[in-house]
């Protein structure tokens, strides 16, 4: 099993390094803030949506969506929530409630991200404890996505770490050295990441 999770592992980083251009030291990639950002944020299933209706707290509701894209709301029923911006839910209840209350007034916010359908993603690869693909969240870096895979493994040549970002129609690697980030605290590659990253960290030649 060790061996076959090794040599997965040297496949997907010689795949990487086929497509990419030479790590760039000292060189730090560029954030594209419309990889970071969606328009308008499209509910998935098993978010958890929390809807209010002013000056009616009875009616007021945090929910998941359920498998089938619905939610259950008060008086409403079930509404169909799955694919649509919070504004449109907001939109269907107000109407719906209309029947039952006078003027409503409906907010509709997502409370949790959930749903992995609309949820962009940042891989980590090579010699960690654990593989992951972890869902990109503002703000995160390099060596939070590192943490998130349970850190390095005994075998890793967590100097030689890449990060792999799709640059318009080619891929680049920008060097990361990890053990310095992991043990003399020093940040200066630890670079944010956008989603789409790859990080790969090398294990040590024998």
């Amino acid at each position: 099993m060790i061996r076959l999770a090794r040599l997965f592992v040297f496949m997907m980083a010689t795949q990487l390094a086929a497509c990419a251009s030479g790590p760039r030291p000292g060189d730090a990639p560029r954030i594209d803030p419309e990889a970071q950002a969606v328009e308008a944020y499209r509910i998935g299933v098993d978010d958890v949506i929390r809807v209010a209706v002013w000056q009616n707290p009875d009616l007021n509701v945090t929910v998941p969506v359920r498998p089938d894209g619905k939610i259950s709301v008060p008086l409403v029923g079930d509404v169909e929530a799955g694919g649509k911006t919070p504004e449109e839910v907001s939109g269907e209840i107000t109407t719906k409630l209309g029947n039952f209350v006078r003027n409503p007034q409906v907010t509709v916010i997502v409370d949790q991200l959930r749903s992995h359908e609309y949820l962009a993603r940042v891989r980590v690869t090579g010699a960690v404890r654990t593989p992951i693909s972890v869902p990109y969240r503002q703000g995160m870096t390099v060596l939070d996505a590192v943490l998130a895979a349970g850190g390095t493994n005994e075998f890793a040549a967590a100097d030689r770490t890449e990060l792999y970002r799709k640059e318009g129609s080619s891929t680049r690697a920008y060097a990361v050295r990890l053990d310095r980030i992991l043990q003399k605290g020093e940040l200066g590659t630890n670079y944010p990441v956008q989603p789409g990253d790859v990080i790969t960290v090398p294990e040590r030649s024998f």
